[in-house]
């Protein structure tokens, strides 16, 4: 192991996932460097953000798999310092970013790859070295601060999948596109649809984010707890006609909105339920009378992510990640877990590593 190289790491690790007693299961410690393979890569990582999921892991109320005692965090941003005998696509001293499904490459998703998700089924990064398999890490944007690169894994590739996942339905100029509150996935598709030209109705709880999602690009910005009935007057705002493209963030509780507001062969997007769930939800035949796509996605290939990391880095003023005004530092990831999921965030909460 190169002199430089310390011997061993700081990490987290998600000691319990049945929920009792919440936050406390994440722990700390000091462990041995990791192994590297033959085709891994070692990076240093210096930045980390935080999703939903990884709230949801240690809380015991993640629908998918999850190791035993696994390093939580998919998205990470650092600096490849080893690689194994058989690496070709990176060296020492290359910027990177995580891969979320570390075997989806390109194409449908398989089996395989869904069970590949970092800070789930494989550790993740947040921890100060992380040992990853190469053709699970995508270059950085060179235009993009490590807190900012470590946005993109989960959020940004959800997003972009979203918006452009569907070879035949993608967002072009002129489309309609709703997005869901002021979380990493929408803030992202707000970004990626204005880019391309569409028009853009934000909802949102809190009237004190409006302003801040007009800044954003944000053409109409509806207060779902002033209109319940958002999914309405969303349709009414497209002319009668309808969005292009939904992004559902919230899940059963708001999908009843989404297809009143889908326009006829219109894609509902679902990529989470962080409204929780109600017993009333709508089914398949809702799909069949508003005569829609309702699509489930679980973020999105590395050839995606390489798309989406070209396209950022070429328009660097109008798809630079919006980071959350607080950080904090790695030892400090119970606090940022704490203040994630207590929604005063805007944009992405990121943790500072090195």
């Amino acid at each position: 192991m190169a002199p430089d190289i310390p011997k061993s790491i700081r990490q987290w690790n998600v000691t319990a996932k049945d929920g009792r007693d919440g936050f406390n299961v994440l722990k700390y410690s000091e462990q041995p460097m990791p192994e590297v393979g033959d085709s891994q890569v070692l990076v240093k990582l210096h930045a980390a953000s935080l999703n939903y999921r990884d709230l949801i892991i240690p809380l015991g109320q993640y629908p998918f798999d999850t190791a035993p005692n696994v390093v939580p965090g998919s998205d990470g941003a650092g600096t490849v310092v080893a690689v194994g005998k058989h690496v070709t696509r990176f060296k020492p001293g290359d910027k990177v970013v995580t891969l979320f499904s570390q075997q989806h490459i390109g194409g449908p998703l398989t089996p395989e790859g869904a069970a590949s998700g970092l800070g789930g089924a494989l550790d993740g990064t947040l921890r100060s070295f992380g040992a990853f398999s190469e053709q699970g890490l995508v270059r950085m944007p060179s235009n993009l601060s490590p807190a900012e690169a470590s946005t993109l894994p989960c959020a940004g590739l959800t997003a972009w999948n979203a918006l452009y996942g569907l070879s035949d339905n993608q967002v072009t100029a002129g489309q309609w596109v709703l997005t869901q509150g002021t979380g990493g996935v929408s803030i992202f598709a707000l970004q990626f649809a204005k880019a391309a030209g569409a028009r853009v109705i934000a909802t949102t709880g809190s009237s004190e984010k409006v302003d801040v999602l007009k800044k954003l690009g944000a053409d109409h910005v509806l207060n779902y707890k002033e209109t319940p009935e958002w999914g309405a007057e969303a349709k009414k705002l497209t002319g009668g006609v309808g969005l292009d493209h939904i992004i559902e963030v919230a899940g059963p509780k708001s999908m009843a909105q989404s297809l009143a507001a889908i326009k006829i062969s219109g894609v509902i997007t679902i990529i989470g339920f962080v409204g929780g769930h109600t017993k009333d939800q709508p089914g398949f035949i809702d799909c069949l009378t508003n005569l829609c796509t309702a699509r489930g996605i679980l973020v999105g290939s590395r050839a995606q992510m390489e798309d989406m990391c070209r396209a950022i880095e070429a328009n660097p003023d109008k798809l630079r990640p919006v980071v959350d005004k607080k950080t904090f530092r790695l030892e400090e990831l119970k606090e940022a877990y704490e203040y994630q999921f207590s929604g005063k965030h805007f944009g992405k909460v990121c943790v500072e590593i090195s």
